[in-house]
């Protein structure tokens, strides 16, 4: 009896720790397609809209989910407080929910460089900044879409399959 509750206990945990690695894999496109949308609003916001990057920044805290809501609202409160520099704001901004995205240091390193060109020119120099951004995540996002396709099945079936090889070398 216990040999089967604790055999059941160990498929569901590898099998969970199997669906979560998954579920990271297909996190990855979902937040690289939210910052493609967000980069696009700013691009509208400071083109169109001529809104400052503060405000900008605040409307896009509203208009995104978590975790990159709370990116952009945390962003908007350092460039309020006036202490820091654009680039700052951004990085900190950055590293403060890094741990909460699915993304990979390749697509920090496009953020932190683009955080580096925000503000500090024109508005036409900024358009240009944003849509090289946006196509390096876009390459990024096919990557992702590429590991998300050929792991993300194996990785759920990968946790039930380590249960059982667990379960029959304990027994």
């Amino acid at each position: 009896m216990f040999k089967l509750v604790g055999a059941a206990i160990i498929i569901l945990a590898t099998t969970w720790a199997g669906f979560e690695a998954a579920k990271k894999l297909s996190m990855r496109p979902r937040q690289l397609r939210q910052l493609k949308v967000a980069l696009q609003s700013l691009e509208a916001e400071i083109m169109y809209g001529h809104t400052p990057l503060q405000e900008a920044a605040r409307k896009l805290s509203k208009q995104l989910a978590k975790p990159l809501s709370f990116f952009f609202d945390t962003f908007a409160n350092r460039l309020q407080s006036g202490e820091t520099t654009v680039k700052e704001a951004w990085d900190e901004s950055l590293k403060k929910i890094w741990q909460s995205l699915a993304l990979k240091q390749g697509e920090f390193e496009i953020l932190s460089q683009f955080g580096e060109t925000l503000g500090k020119s024109d508005r036409h120099h900024q358009q240009k900044q944003i849509m090289l951004t946006m196509a390096h995540l876009e390459r990024e996002e096919s990557d992702a879409l590429d590991r998300q396709g050929k792991y993300e099945k194996m990785m759920k079936s990968l946790g039930f399959l380590t249960g059982l090889l667990l379960i029959i070398l304990l027994m």
